[in-house]
């Protein structure tokens, strides 16, 4: 079956040559039934600085450490090249690991995304519409974060779910939030989003974005069979709140379990970070994606115990990497 391409570029120069910038148009590409698989790795270091515990002695330094690994194949079933694709995303696997500090009696809920499955719509722009089937599977997961035991209130262990909202909910962010996609944008251009920040734990914090096309790699498809590559990169700065109308994996009132259940007080100090997008002009998607930022957080003890402040540092990663599609399709 013919390939409906979605992906046009459009190279406009000036009226007058060399007069103009050349701007060209970053839409999203898909084929009917050619599955692309990509891999996300959301991980984060997180270094707790109690001060110190005793007069004149050393600070106290916690390290902990915690990642969530997942396999996601996208598989187009409906193609409108100038309308909305359907897109059927399979979850095959999610796993997670951590280190250091107390470990959940129990896997974390985010490992029951594998083997899920759900659909969406997605226009030319990048811009996703119906997402419906996707919050459902985001909430689905999120009960599992419980104890089953309620004879104490209801209790959440600690979960990776707020990662998998922020690898899922945001495909595409850097094309769909272009603001004038017709238009397109030259080599230099800057346009702004917003976008989630995961944490260990409940924080209401969001990250300002500024992309900005760095450079276009490769002109000529022949030289280059993987075609032209947009490089953009994106630097980040703290919003808080982060908007009202962006999914939340469950919607009771609970405890948390564990450190950052016992800490209070929670206070977003700062938030720093940058990243950087492969984008495939000529095939429309994205080859690779990597997003680098600091958090810092300060909290308390409960009823204030021992007038101590941890000041809390996050150092969180987010990558995105097509790789091989399954079976016959081949990614590249």
């Amino acid at each position: 079956m013919k390939s409906a391409k979605i992906l046009f570029v459009v190279i406009t120069a000036g009226i007058i040559s060399g007069c103009a910038p050349e701007t060209i148009r970053l839409t999203v590409d898909f084929q009917k039934d050619h599955t692309l698989r990509y891999k996300f790795v959301s991980s984060r270091d997180i270094t707790m600085d109690w001060g110190p515990t005793r007069q004149g002695s050393q600070n106290k330094i916690d390290k902990l450490f915690e990642s969530l690994v997942m396999v996601i194949d996208y598989t187009p079933i409906e193609v409108d090249p100038y309308g909305l694709a359907t897109i059927k995303a399979d979850c095959v696997s999610a796993k997670v690991s951590r280190k250091g500090g107390r470990r959940a009696n129990r896997g974390d809920a985010a490992e029951s995304f594998a083997g899920k499955s759900w659909t969406f719509t997605v226009g030319p722009a990048g811009k996703m519409e119906d997402r419906s089937q996707l919050l459902a599977v985001i909430r689905q997961v999120g009960k599992l974060a419980f104890r089953s035991d309620r004879s104490q209130g209801l209790i959440k262990e600690p979960d990776m779910i707020y990662d998998f909202i922020a690898s899922q909910w945001f495909l595409w962010d850097s094309i769909s939030s272009i603001p004038d996609p017709v238009k397109g944008v030259a080599v230099g251009d800057m346009w702004k989003s917003k976008l989630f920040v995961p944490a260990p734990m409940i924080l209401f914090a969001a990250r300002d974005v500024t992309y900005r096309l760095a450079a276009i790699r490769g002109s000529d498809e022949a030289q280059d069979p993987n075609g032209q590559i947009a490089v953009i990169d994106s630097t980040y700065s703290l919003l808080y709140p982060s908007p009202s109308d962006w999914p939340v994996p469950y919607t009771e009132i609970f405890q948390m379990s564990g450190m950052f259940g016992f800490l209070r007080g929670y206070k977003v100090k700062d938030l720093q970070g940058h990243g950087q997008e492969l984008f495939n002009i000529d095939k429309g998607r994205i080859e690779q994606d990597t997003q680098n930022y600091t958090l810092h957080v300060t909290a308390s003890l409960p009823f204030g115990l021992g007038g101590v402040h941890p000041e809390i540092t996050i150092d969180q990663t987010m990558k995105t990497e097509l790789l091989a599609s399954p079976g016959n399709a081949k990614g590249r």
